[in-house]
C-alpha cells in the first residue's frame, strides 16, 4: 500500500515528471536517497511503469487520427490473438484497446492525410483477419487528456 510519502511523490512528479529525485526531494523535504529508493521501490511494485514523452503527431506531419471499434468473427479459433499480432505490425496503428461487450477492440490509427488514411484502411486495415465489422470514427478534437490521477 502507498503511504502518504509515496502519494506526495507521484503528486508530485506527476505535475512535473522531469524532476530528478533530488528536485523531488527539495520539494517533499525528504533525502534525496529516501525519495530514490522510493521511486525503485515503486517501480518494482509495478506502481510505475516507465516515464514517457508525449509526441504530437501533427507536429510530424500526421494531420489524421481516427478511432475504429472493431467486432471480430469470434468462431474462428484464436481470432484475438491472430488480429492483435497483425494489427501490431501495422506502424500507424498506436493504440490497442480489448473491450467486454459489442465491441471487440479499439483501435487508434494516425495518417499523414486523407490519401493517406484511404490507403492504409483498404491495404492495411481491412485486410487484418477475422474482422466482423468496423466502424471508423474520425477525430475532430481533442477535449481532454489528462493521465493525472487522483492520488
Amino acid at each position: 500500500m502507498l503511504d502518504d510519502i509515496d502519494r506526495r511523490i507521484l503528486r508530485r512528479w506527476q505535475a512535473n515528471p522531469d524532476m530528478t529525485a533530488a528536485d523531488l526531494s527539495a520539494t517533499i523535504g525528504l533525502p534525496a536517497a529516501t525519495v530514490a529508493r522510493r521511486i525503485e521501490r515503486l517501480r518494482e511494485a509495478g506502481v510505475l511503469r516507465g516515464v514517457h514523452s508525449v509526441i504530437d503527431w501533427t507536429a510530424l506531419g500526421y494531420a489524421v487520427e481516427v478511432s475504429l471499434r472493431v467486432q471480430l468473427d469470434k468462431t474462428a479459433p484464436r481470432a484475438f490473438d491472430t488480429f492483435m499480432d497483425a494489427a501490431r505490425k501495422v506502424p500507424e496503428v498506436t493504440e490497442m484497446q480489448t473491450f467486454l461487450g459489442r465491441v471487440d477492440l479499439r483501435l487508434t490509427v494516425i495518417a499523414r492525410d486523407m490519401a493517406h488514411w484511404q490507403s492504409l484502411y483498404r491495404d492495411a486495415i481491412l485486410t487484418l483477419p477475422h474482422i466482423a465489422e468496423i466502424e471508423a470514427l474520425m477525430h475532430v478534437a481533442t477535449v481532454k487528456t489528462d493521465q493525472t490521477l487522483p492520488i
